[in-house]
């Protein structure tokens, strides 16, 4: 039984079955990204190794890879070094790093969700913010990357905060939120995948070491701003809250009388006059008279001044 012949193409037929355009595919040659077609008589052949090679690069192009850094990673491969453990980290780090799932909302249900009254400016801002996303060929509908912000947004809305303020709060928010992403990327990079990055491409050991790193990595970020969160809004919040009620702090708890340290010479003649054993009583009992002698002086002279008064024509 003999084996199935390998397909063959002409240029024209190769650019079909990829996508790419006939000019494409000459530039790919020239740059020495795809191997050259044999050569049968005044016609150029092209076999399966050059589609998968222009379906290979077609996929690490949209992966955000340069043909520069293709270039590079189809050579290793073509040296002996797979691509499944670098091909596998690219797509553990571009794979979401959520669970929410996308949505679709049409114009009238945005309007409904945001009080009713059409707003072309607040739905621009938000198209251009990344909230909503534009539908080719569909001007009534919307795509929404994350529904739990446009809920968020609408819920704000809905207790009295205009729509640019909000806008206006998501880009400050996201300029913060950027930078601690950067700073967490940086600090795993230099302490977890600095070892990875000695060597361009890097094996497919060490690549799939890393993207295993990645899955486990991956929502501690997300934890980490959860809990350090929390914490603040706990802090802050009771604190506006006590600044806008105008609430201060709370009395403390009546605690025991200060002690009080009398003059070497008045605790001696004390311990003279009644001896070590009553001394405390003999000063509590003088302490408390003269409180009272003064009340009574205080009692006696508001009396005499009330009298006074009521004697004045």
């Amino acid at each position: 039984m003999s084996g199935q012949s390998a397909a063959e193409y002409r240029i024209e037929d190769l650019a079909h079955h990829s996508g790419a355009t006939v000019r494409t595919i000459r530039a790919y040659q020239d740059r020495g990204l795809l191997p050259k077609p044999e050569r049968r008589g005044r016609s150029n052949v092209y076999g399966d190794t050059h589609l998968a090679r222009l379906q290979r690069i077609a996929d690490l192009l949209e992966r955000g890879y340069t043909l520069a850094s293709i270039k590079e990673l189809l050579e290793a491969w073509d040296a002996g070094r797979g691509l499944g453990g670098v091909l596998g980290l690219v797509a553990e780090v571009n794979g979401p790093w959520t669970d929410e799932k996308a949505d679709r909302i049409s114009r009238v249900e945005l309007d409904e969700r945001f009080g009713g009254q059409p707003d072309d400016k607040a739905v621009g801002e938000a198209v251009e913010l990344g909230v909503l996303e534009r539908i080719p060929g569909r001007e009534d509908e919307f795509l929404v990357p994350s529904p739990q912000e446009l809920s968020v947004a609408a819920e704000l809305h809905a207790a009295g905060v205009p729509l640019q303020a909000i806008s206006g709060h998501l880009r400050e928010l996201r300029g913060q939120v950027e930078h601690i992403a950067t700073r967490f990327l940086e600090f795993t990079t230099e302490h977890v995948f600095a070892r990875y990055l000695g060597h361009t491409p890097p094996t497919d050991a060490d690549a799939e070491e890393a993207a295993a790193l990645v899955r486990r990595l991956r929502p501690l970020a997300q934890q980490t701003v959860d809990a350090e969160l929390a914490r603040a809004m706990q802090t802050f919040a009771t604190r506006h809250l006590q600044q806008h009620l105008g609430a201060t702090t709370a009395p403390a708890i009546e605690s025991e009388p200060p002690s009080v340290t009398l003059p070497p010479d008045t605790m001696s003649a004390v311990l003279k006059l009644v001896g070590s054993g009553n001394a405390a009583a003999f000063i509590a009992a003088a302490t408390e008279r003269e409180v009272q002698a003064r009340t009574l002086d205080a009692l006696a002279t508001s009396t005499l001044n009330s009298g006074q008064v009521a004697q004045t024509p």
